[in-house]
């Protein structure tokens, strides 16, 4: 497992906690399940001079060292989160797109079931099961029909 102290994980790994490093590290923290467009907006909060190819360029060498970890939950960009925090599966919430998550043990007879009758082996950390969160399920589905899943391009002001 990581730890939190980055610079020292960094230094390990023969690199620095740049500026840039740092602030993207504690964007992820922060924001928990995030794309890089909602990174880079935290990110400028802070420093307002960092571009999106910035937080592309770091997000690709944290993930490469092990410090952040992606998922894809849904059709846009994929979200980050520390790598440090134990594998889990995604169930996002099609109506208000919370992402829940649930430890990988929980689909231990449902990857045991693929590696028995097909030979594969899942990596559940990148999984993602969409539906809808018990508080949306005590209401009846909105008329407007599901909200897009977080980073789709419905999801998006044009």
């Amino acid at each position: 497992m990581v730890s939190t102290d980055w610079k020292t994980d960094l230094r390990q790994r023969g690199y620095r906690l740049t500026p840039q490093r740092q602030l993207v590290l504690e964007a992820v923290e922060t924001l928990e399940h995030a794309t890089p467009d909602e990174i880079l907006g935290e990110v400028r909060r802070t420093a307002s001079g960092v571009n999106i190819s910035t937080v592309y360029r770091t997000l690709e060498l944290l993930e490469e060292l092990g410090l952040v970890s992606h998922a894809h939950l849904g059709h846009g960009a994929p979200t980050y989160h520390l790598a440090d925090r134990h594998d889990h599966l995604h169930l996002v919430c099609r109506d208000c797109g919370d992402v829940i998550e649930a430890d990988v043990a929980v689909a231990e007879e449902f990857t045991a079931k693929l590696r028995a009758t097909f030979g594969f082996d899942t990596d559940m950390k990148h999984f993602a099961i969409f539906g809808r969160c018990e508080r949306c399920g005590k209401e009846p589905p909105s008329s407007a029909g599901p909200a897009p899943a977080p980073g789709d391009p419905a999801d998006r002001d044009t």
